[in-house]
């Protein structure tokens, strides 16, 4: 029988371990074969070397979820220590891995492998297409890698776009002027962007243009220099949409492409964009395809099996 010592010693053990240790009483359900043993700030676990290693590995994916939302769930431990288990999503805690320090003391980071790879890619490529399910932080991370060239000055602007494209529902009958009606569309974009920048900052940013946001088809005649710019839910840009914005591309620009293509609200007669720029582009040097799956979902437990679902009647 082998032993391992894990401290928490930065960390709450009430926050960890939950009240009456409610937390640490359902990890364990999930290790019937470990005898785990908590004393304040440090975990005694002991058991064969095969599970004491998937015990850490779940564990320390378990404070990486806390390092960003500043809480453990029960939603939150039974979607990790369920994942699966043929491949580790674990990724390392070092601050490098840091994306951006976000309001409330928020640490903005990519948190699966896949999410990962985005990143490296967005690094050594200036322009990255991350394809996948709803949840798997697509949009989040491109924010991310956004706001932290802005911050690091590597870019002047960030371009963020979306295609306005009515999910059975009726943009005209919506009240309001133009902004009024397109606002909705473009609501996720303004939400990561308040996670990660203080909330004076991002209005400033917003009035003097440093940051913009708006439809797909603003975008057209335009050369984006010395801009970070991201296209959010591609799947619903035609072929002429989105061979229009990757042509926007000026000098020291980076471009993300980000979408679903379960999720197309394209008119019958109309084919999706992103699913004919995966055959168009994916040999040409400089332009990398991310696909992500559901086992990058971060959202609640019930997306995951929900994404199954809907996978197993398609196929």
């Amino acid at each position: 029988m082998s032993e391992k010592i894990i401290s928490i010693e930065s960390y709450s053990p009430l926050e960890i371990y939950g009240v009456n240790d409610k937390n640490l009483n359902i990890i364990k359900k999930f290790f019937p074969k470990l005898k785990i043993v908590a004393r304040g700030d440090i975990i005694k676990v002991l058991g064969n070397d095969k599970d004491i290693k998937n015990f850490e590995e779940r564990f320390s994916l378990l404070i990486l979820n806390y390092d960003k939302f500043g809480k453990i769930s029960e939603d939150d431990i039974e979607q990790i220590m369920q994942s699966d288990n043929n491949q580790s999503y674990l990724i390392s805690e070092q601050n490098n891995d840091i994306l951006v320090h976000g309001n409330r003391g928020l640490l903005v980071k990519a948190r699966t492998i896949n999410q990962q790879r985005m990143v490296k890619s967005c690094y050594k490529n200036d322009l990255v297409f991350a394809i996948g399910p709803a949840g798997t932080g697509k949009t989040y991370t491109a924010v991310a890698l956004a706001v932290k060239a802005l911050k690091n000055k590597e870019i002047r602007r960030i371009v963020l776009t979306r295609p306005a494209v009515e999910a059975g529902e009726n943009l005209g009958f919506l009240p309001g002027d133009l902004k009024d009606k397109l606002d909705p569309y473009l609501q996720p974009l303004y939400d990561a962007l308040r996670d990660m920048l203080p909330t004076q900052k991002l209005l400033t940013y917003l009035e003097d243009g440093t940051i913009e946001i708006a439809p797909l088809a603003f975008m057209r005649g335009r050369t984006l220099d010395n801009v970070f710019a991201i296209l959010d839910e591609a799947q619903n840009a035609t072929e002429g949409q989105l061979k229009m914005f990757v042509t926007r591309m000026g000098r020291s620009a980076k471009f993300i492409v980000t979408g679903d293509i379960t999720q197309i609200d394209l008119p019958n007669n109309q084919s999706s964009g992103l699913i004919h720029a995966t055959k168009m582009l994916k040999n040409i040097h400089g332009i990398d395809f991310i696909f992500l799956d559901n086992r990058d979902v971060i959202r609640h437990k019930l997306v995951t099996k929900i994404i199954n679902a809907y996978g197993r009647e398609n196929n």
